[in-house]
């Protein structure tokens, strides 16, 4: 019995032409994680918040509140204004909406990375890794797919970079 072996895939199926399809299961899986976040913080869905923003339960008190480490100060006095809530939620909303839409993935890479940096700095100091953990991972994601137009395969990104006013502000792609 011989083993046959292929030193290169079948013409069909190369990097170039699976790789736009791995990129996009990227931003799909990061655009859940993002939508999620925002549903469960707005409706209390259980999975982690029993009680949600349209409760009355401020989105940022609980986790701001109880930050320890270098900016436990500014953290905690940030916990429950208003405009932390709604910076908060609009930004997991809008993360959320881009990345499972594919569209405005650049605008969603920039405030996306921001929003992270911020949470790593509510984390520290981090527990495992004296300096690596998820935050970064999913901010190099956020670049990754926005860099590679992960919005063309599986989303909306084709059509939204023929947007005139898209292609007149080539950062809204």
């Amino acid at each position: 019995m011989s083993v046959r072996t292929h030193p290169t895939p079948p013409a069909h199926r190369t990097a170039d032409t699976q790789a736009p399809y791995a990129w996009a299961a990227g931003r799909l899986c990061l655009g859940w994680i993002f939508a999620w976040a925002f549903l469960d913080k707005l409706l209390g869905l259980g999975k982690p918040a029993t009680s949600g923003w349209l409760d009355g339960t401020s989105p940022s008190k609980g986790f701001l509140s109880h930050v320890e480490g270098p900016f436990k100060g500014m953290f905690h006095s940030m916990a429950g204004q208003t405009w932390v809530d709604v910076s908060y939620m609009f930004g997991l909303a809008g993360l959320g909406v881009a990345l499972l839409l594919g569209i405005g993935l650049r605008i969603a890479a920039a405030g996306g990375t921001i929003l992270l940096a911020m949470l790593y700095a509510a984390s520290l100091p981090l527990e495992t890794n004296p300096f690596m953990d998820e935050h970064w991972i999913y901010a190099a994601l956020l670049i990754a797919v926005a860099w590679a137009n992960a919005g063309d395969t599986l989303g909306l990104g084709g059509p939204w970079s023929r947007i005139g006013l898209v292609r007149r502000f080539p950062a809204l792609r």
